[in-house]
């Protein structure tokens, strides 16, 4: 195994493949960081800063890093040299995933919230249920944290102070319900989704089960709720016939039905997808080769004219929220605005789009280029 990745989730996996998997050698383990002062991390083998060697020594590369403009290029070398890839690495598929969904054997792995939402969506299709409701269960939602709020709570709960942002300003479920809505070929209800804050998840699940058949069909959404269990659920329909067996074994009366994963344990469960590929299983989940929903970017704050964004996903300076492609096509795709140059000011609350930034080249520009030529030529002017 080739492990792309040094950050909390990695070194979780890492421990993993070496106490919980004799069949596999973690051989080469990738980072930006220097080799040296990752000496204890858990590994058969040795910290490389080589894309060249993490591929040449590896069967398969499990890729983790979180950063879309570096896991781009690792996951294209890869798969170029016939290497199986899985990820959790949600921000990568919903921003170029989608380039090399038909390039070889690419899949997220079951853990994070879309990879759980994908196992159940099979164990369901299996017995028969038609989804309508792809869910999330968020916690808490504070669209525009403060610096110092977020700084206390990494700290407190031992992650990254971009991860916490990204958590707490809604960005990571955006991202996370447009991947799923991809794979499964769902919507949305609406820009951002529409994330009601209820505390009786099924009563819930089954307002929006409605709201789905009634918009025409599955979506994508979440729930707020400081009660309900740290998972992903399932809203859908059975067939008739079974309304009977389906309340005897307390799903209810129907017609809506739901079904829960009520954890999701990120990295420790992603062995399981890691074995899934080797055994033959094939993918698990991947963005499609078409999707349908993409992840903007809305400024935080006034953004001044030739201001820096150093950090887009996790920032200060812009939260994500899920669009539908067709209805926003020139949308600029928030995972790849790190170190974009605003044009001119853009005020509080507004969508960026290609004519308002320059944007760093990199290979991932060039494939959201590549994917869309006929929005995003903006990008080179």
């Amino acid at each position: 195994i080739g492990l792309s990745g040094t950050g909390f989730i990695a070194r979780s996996f890492a421990h993993m493949v070496m106490k919980h998997a004799p069949d596999m050698r973690l051989e080469k383990v990738l980072t930006r960081r220097s080799p040296a002062a990752l000496a204890d991390f858990p590994t058969h083998g040795s910290v490389t800063s080589s894309i060249d060697e993490l591929v040449e020594h590896s069967d398969l590369v499990f890729e983790c890093s979180g950063d879309v403009i570096h896991s781009t290029v690792v996951i294209e070398r890869a798969l170029a040299a016939g290497l199986p890839v899985v990820t959790m690495n949600s921000e990568f598929h919903v921003t170029t995933g989608s380039y090399f969904a038909d390039r070889g054997l690419l899949t997220e792995a079951e853990g994070d919230q879309p990879g759980c939402l994908a196992a159940l969506r099979e164990n369901m299709l299996e017995m028969g249920f038609s989804p309508l409701v792809y869910g999330n269960m968020k916690g808490f939602l504070n669209l525009n944290p403060t610096p110092e709020d977020m700084a206390y709570w990494s700290s407190k709960q031992g992650i990254s102070v971009e991860q916490t942002t990204s958590f707490t300003d809604g960005t990571k479920v955006q991202i996370e319900q447009a991947f799923i809505a991809n794979h499964a070929g769902a919507g949305i209800l609406r820009r951002g989704m529409t994330g009601p804050a209820r505390d009786d998840t099924v009563d819930a699940a089954r307002d929006l089960a409605a709201m789905a058949e009634a918009a025409g069909g599955p979506v994508a959404d979440y729930l707020l709720s400081r009660t309900q269990m740290p998972g992903v659920f399932i809203a859908a329909r059975h067939d008739a016939e079974q309304a009977d067996a389906l309340n005897y074994f307390k799903l209810g009366p129907g017609p809506y039905y739901v079904m829960f994963n009520p954890h999701h344990l990120c990295s420790i469960e992603a062995i399981k997808t890691v074995r899934r590929v080797l055994s033959g299983g094939g993918v698990l989940m991947n963005n499609s080769s078409k999707p349908t929903v993409g992840v903007c970017a809305i400024a935080k704050r006034p953004l001044a004219a030739g201001e820096r964004i150093e950090l887009a996903i996790g920032g200060f300076d812009v939260r994500g929220e899920a669009v539908t492609i067709a209805e926003e096509p020139d949308h600029v795709p928030i995972g790849i605005l790190n170190g974009a140059v605003l044009r001119h000011a853009v005020e509080p609350g507004q969508m960026l789009r290609f004519s308002d930034v320059d944007i760093p080249d990199s290979r991932a520009l060039e494939i959201v280029r590549a994917m869309a030529p006929a929005t995003t030529n903006t990008a080179a002017v």
